[in-house]
C-alpha cells in the first residue's frame, strides 16, 4: 500500500531520535503544529519541536537533521523547524499524534468545514447549534476560523471572557448556547497572520483553555478548506463525527469532495452532507428559482455513501437575521427554516447516538 506525504513525514520523523534517550522525536511527543503547505516550487513542510530549556544546544542537531531529512522526501521542497522552550517542561510528553485530548464533560465534538468558503457554513452551524438547543440538549460551539473568527458579530457578543479560579476561561452564553471565539481574544479588525505552530496554539488554547461544563455536544465551526487548523482538529481532538457544508453547483461539491476525503483519511466519521443555498423562493410571487442548480449535494451524498442531511434555501431573512445579531432559528422559532434546521439537527443527534 502507498503511503500518503503525511504518512511519509511521521515515519521519516520516527527516525530521528534524541541523543542519550535512544528514543525518536514522535513518540516523545516533542512535535507538534505539524503542517504542509502548498507552494509554486513544491511542499512546504513546517513544525515546532517542543523541548526542555536546557536541552536547546542539544536539540539544535536534531532540528537541523529533521530539516535535512524531510527535504529529501518526494515533492518536498523546504522545510522549517522551530524549537520551542516552555520553562519548566519536561523532556518527553505524550505525543500528540496518538493520543486525542480529553475535553472534561463534553459528550460529543462535531466537526463543520467546507472545502471553500463562501457557502454559508458558520452561519449553518451556528443556526444548527441554537436548532440543537431548542431540541433540549446542552450545547456549545467553538469559533474555530482563526483568520475569520464571525461569531462574535453574529451573536452580537464582544469582550473577553472571564476567567475561573482554575484559570479557564468561561464562554459566554447566548441563547442557551455556550460560546468561544479567537474574535473575544483579538480585535475585530485586527489581521491575523499566523504559521502552523501559531495556529495550533490557538486551537489548543480554544480547547484545553475552556470551561466548557456539561455539554451533549460541542458544534467546532472549522475555517474553510483543508489547512493547519484542520490537521490539529483532526490529530488532538477526539471527534465524534464532521459534516460538510456546501452549495450544489460543481465547483463547491469539488471542494466539499476534498474536505470529505480530508477527514475520511483521518478516521473521522461523516455524519452526512448539508445542502445550503439549496434554492431560492420569491417572496413577491413564491416562484422558486434554482439559482445554484439543486440536488447536486444529495447525488454526492449517494455517491460518497454518506447521509445526506437536508437542503437549506437561499433566504434574505437568513443573512439579515445574522447581520441583526439574532439567527433565524431563534428570530423565528416556528418559522419554516427554524423548522428546518431543527430537523437536520435531530438527524445529526440521530447519528451520534443511533
Amino acid at each position: 500500500m502507498t503511503l500518503t506525504i503525511e504518512e511519509n513525514i511521521w515515519a521519516l520523523l520516527k527516525r530521528i531520535t534524541v541523543p542519550d534517550s535512544g528514543k525518536d522525536i514522535v513518540s516523545l511527543g516533542m512535535v507538534s503544529g505539524l503542517s504542509l503547505l502548498k507552494r509554486e516550487a513544491g511542499l512546504h513542510v513546517a513544525f515546532s519541536l517542543e523541548i526542555n530549556p536546557q536541552q536547546k544546544e542539544l536539540m539544535e542537531p536534531v532540528r537541523q537533521a529533521a530539516e535535512q531529512a524531510l527535504c529529501q522526501l518526494p515533492n518536498i521542497t523546504s522545510a522549517a523547524v522551530v524549537m520551542t522552550a516552555h520553562k519548566g517542561a519536561p523532556p518527553a510528553r505524550p505525543s500528540p499524534h496518538r493520543e486525542k485530548w480529553v475535553i472534561p464533560g463534553v459528550r460529543h465534538i462535531v466537526a463543520i468545514a467546507s472545502g471553500k468558503g463562501g457557502v454559508g457554513k458558520s452561519t449553518t452551524a451556528l443556526n444548527l447549534a441554537i436548532a440543537m438547543v431548542q431540541n433540549g440538549l446542552k450545547v456549545g460551539i467553538l469559533d474555530a476560523d482563526i483568520y475569520g473568527p464571525s461569531l462574535p458579530r453574529m451573536l452580537q457578543l464582544n469582550g473577553k471572557p472571564d476567567i475561573n479560579k482554575d484559570k479557564k476561561m468561561i464562554p459566554p452564553e447566548r441563547f442557551g448556547l455556550a460560546v468561544m471565539s479567537m474574535g473575544f481574544l483579538v480585535a475585530e479588525d485586527a489581521p491575523i497572520i499566523w504559521r502552523g505552530p501559531m495556529v495550533h496554539s490557538a486551537i489548543t488554547q480554544l480547547f484545553r483553555d475552556v470551561d466548557w461544563g456539561a455539554r451533549d455536544i460541542l458544534i467546532v465551526d472549522m475555517p474553510p478548506g483543508t489547512g493547519d487548523a484542520h490537521l490539529t482538529m483532526a490529530l488532538q481532538v477526539p471527534l465524534s463525527g464532521s459534516i460538510i457544508i456546501s452549495t450544489p453547483q460543481d465547483i463547491a461539491l469539488l471542494d466539499a469532495r476534498k474536505g470529505l476525503n480530508m477527514f475520511k483519511k483521518v478516521d473521522v466519521p461523516i455524519l452526512g452532507i448539508i445542502e445550503n443555498m439549496s434554492y431560492f423562493i420569491c417572496p413577491h410571487c413564491q416562484e422558486r428559482s434554482d439559482i445554484f442548480s439543486h440536488g447536486g449535494a444529495r447525488q454526492e451524498a449517494a455517491s460518497l455513501g454518506v447521509p445526506f442531511l437536508g437542503e437549506i434555501p437561499l433566504d434574505i431573512a437568513i443573512r439579515q437575521t445574522s447581520d441583526e445579531g439574532v439567527p433565524i432559528v431563534q428570530a423565528n422559532i416556528e418559522g419554516k427554516i427554524a423548522v428546518l434546521y431543527r430537523h437536520i439537527a435531530d438527524k445529526i443527534w440521530g447519528g451520534l447516538n443511533p
